[in-house]
C-alpha cells in the first residue's frame, strides 16, 4: 500500500467533492440531536457551489491545498487559506475507509505549515471527536456555536431601514469591516461569494455592515460595526425567506447574542451545532463567518 500527501489539482476536485459530500453528511447525521433541523445531503447546487469555491482557492492559495493518495486514489484532502495575517482551514476530510491511517494528521499538518508567519487562525469545526481532539492538539480554541432555525412570520418582520443591495463598488467597504469585526479582509473572496449569494450592505451615519444572504433567505456572512446594524442585517435575511419553508441561519456563536434577540423575536429555534475553532483570536463580534471562508 502506498500512501502519498501531495498538492491538490484541478483535476483531483470531483473525488475531493465526492470524499466531503459523503464525510460531512455522515458527520451530520451521526452527530443530530433531538431539535436540530434534519441533516441534509449537499444538492446538485451545493455540489456546484462547492466546485466553484474549491476552484478559486487554487487559484489564490495553491500552497494550501492537499490531498492525500492511497495507491494512487485520493481518498483525503485539507484546503486552507491566507487573508492577511489570517489562516482559514476551509476544508478537511478523509474518506472513511482510509481513515485511521495517519493520514488526517499529515494533512492538517500541510495545511498548517501553509499558515506560518500568520498571526491569528479560524475555521468552522464539525462534531466530529477525532477532528476536535486533533484541532485541540494542534492549538485551536473550540467555542460551541448556535444554529438558529424555524419558519418566518411575515407580521413579526420589522422595517429594516438604509439597507441596499451591494455591489462591487462596496468592495473596499467589505474589507474594511471585515478588518475590524475579524481582523483580516476577504479580499479575493468577495467577488465569488458575491456571484453565489446576494449581497445587501448599510451604510448610514447610524452604522456600517454587510450580509451575504443565501437563496433561500438567513445570513451566510454578515459583518458591522455596531449590534443595532447587525440585527437590521439579519432581519433583511429572514425577510427573504420563503413563509412556508424553514429557514436556516448558522454559525452563531455566544460572543453574538444580538443574533439571538432576533431568533427570539422572530420565534426561530436556537440550538447548537459545531464550533468555531480560533488561535489567538477571540470569537469576532457582530460578525457571523461563512462556512468556508470565515
Amino acid at each position: 500500500m502506498t500512501l502519498l500527501v501531495r498538492p491538490m489539482q484541478v483535476e483531483d476536485l470531483p473525488a475531493c467533492e465526492a470524499i466531503t459530500r459523503t464525510a460531512y453528511f455522515e458527520v451530520d447525521r451521526t452527530t443530530s440531536q433531538r431539535g436540530w433541523p434534519d441533516p441534509q445531503p449537499r444538492s446538485e447546487s451545493g455540489r456546484a457551489d462547492w466546485l466553484a469555491k474549491s476552484r478559486h482557492k487554487l487559484a489564490t492559495d495553491p500552497g494550501g491545498c492537499w490531498v492525500a493518495e492511497e495507491d494512487g486514489v485520493v481518498v483525503g484532502l485539507a484546503t486552507s487559506l491566507r487573508r492577511e495575517l489570517m489562516w482559514i482551514l476551509c476544508s478537511f476530510a478523509v474518506a472513511p475507509e482510509a481513515q485511521g491511517r495517519g493520514l488526517g494528521t499529515l494533512l492538517l499538518d500541510a495545511a498548517v505549515r501553509y499558515g506560518d508567519g500568520c498571526l491569528r487562525g479560524m475555521f468552522v469545526a464539525s462534531q466530529d471527536q477525532g477532528a476536535l481532539h486533533r484541532y485541540r492538539k494542534a492549538g485551536f480554541d473550540l467555542h460551541p456555536q448556535m444554529v438558529l432555525w424555524g419558519t418566518v412570520r411575515r407580521d413579526l418582520l420589522p422595517a429594516v431601514p438604509h439597507v441596499r443591495e451591494g455591489t462591487a463598488a462596496d468592495r473596499d467597504l467589505c474589507d474594511s469591516l471585515d478588518r475590524r469585526t475579524r481582523g483580516a479582509a476577504h479580499g479575493p473572496d468577495h467577488e465569488l461569494l458575491a456571484r453565489q449569494l446576494r449581497l445587501v450592505v448599510i451604510d448610514h451615519a447610524s452604522g456600517q455592515g454587510y450580509a451575504y444572504v443565501a437563496r433561500a433567505g438567513g445570513v451566510q456572512c454578515l459583518a458591522a460595526d455596531n449590534r443595532r446594524t447587525a440585527r437590521l442585517l439579519l432581519w433583511e435575511s429572514l425577510a427573504a425567506s420563503d413563509p412556508d419553508t424553514p429557514v436556516e441561519v448558522p454559525r452563531v456563536t455566544a460572543a453574538n447574542q444580538w443574533a439571538l434577540d432576533v431568533a427570539t423575536a422572530a420565534r426561530l429555534g436556537i440550538h447548537t451545532r459545531n464550533f468555531l475553532a480560533t488561535r489567538h483570536l477571540k470569537p469576532p463580534t457582530t460578525y457571523i463567518p461563512h462556512s468556508t471562508f470565515l
